[in-house]
């Protein structure tokens, strides 16, 4: 059963002792209330999807546009930041104005996250695509860190697309699946994640089931 997920920010990287005092690499996530915003059906829509939007902007409703302020006045919010749209069953429809918080999700529950990795800028072969580079002797005149030849013959007499090359790093959605919930903060809005989780500090994180594991 596909049902909606929750919107995070990163907060940033630790360590967690367990009763017997072993030590786990965790990410701290906070969760600040997600309001469910619109629902779509597979009659209306085409897909049934639930909405939802998160984390105050600190603005009045008056100063942000049209088309988003008929949003928020009609459930009666302060503007938001994000507005996430889940894919759910038809059984997992929630009603508009519904709030989620961190006790969505359960204590040792598997989940994905997704988000956009940290971004490196511009990136050589060898530290983009791990290339070993050329010799580091005499004859290779000031080339050493270069991915060497990448075309063909005359025939095809061009470079396919997808070749390793010198390029941006970073900076790309990515969904890391299968981490285990170790423990939920109710009172901070935390989820202590085992593991890293994709983006920077501060980062907007998108929460759902996990899809490999129940």
């Amino acid at each position: 059963m596909t049902r909606a997920g929750l919107i995070a920010t990163k907060v940033g990287n630790s360590s967690f002792y367990d009763d017997k005092g072993t030590s786990s690499h965790i990410t701290l996530l906070r969760v600040d209330e997600c309001v469910v915003a619109n629902i779509k059906t597979l009659e209306k829509d085409g897909y049934n999807a639930v909405q939802l939007t998160s984390i105050d902007t600190g603005k009045d409703i008056s100063s942000i546009r049209k088309p988003q302020r008929k949003i928020f006045s009609s459930i009666k919010i302060n503007p938001k930041k994000i507005i996430k749209e889940f894919k759910v069953d038809k059984d997992n429809l929630l009603d508009v104005g519904t709030k989620l918080n961190v006790d969505h999700f359960k204590v040792d529950q598997f989940i994905d996250a997704t988000s956009f990795s940290i971004g490196k800028g511009f990136a050589g072969v060898m530290k983009r695509h791990n290339f070993g580079g050329l010799r580091a002797s005499h004859g290779v005149s000031i080339s050493h860190r270069s991915h060497g030849s990448t075309g063909q013959n005359q025939d095809p007499g061009r470079v396919f697309k997808g070749k390793k090359m010198a390029g941006r790093m970073g900076n790309k959605r990515v969904t890391k699946q299968n981490l285990r919930i170790i423990e939920i903060d109710i009172d901070n809005k935390l989820l202590v994640v085992k593991g890293s989780v994709p983006g920077k500090r501060n980062s907007i994180i998108y929460l759902k089931d996990s899809v490999k594991k129940s």
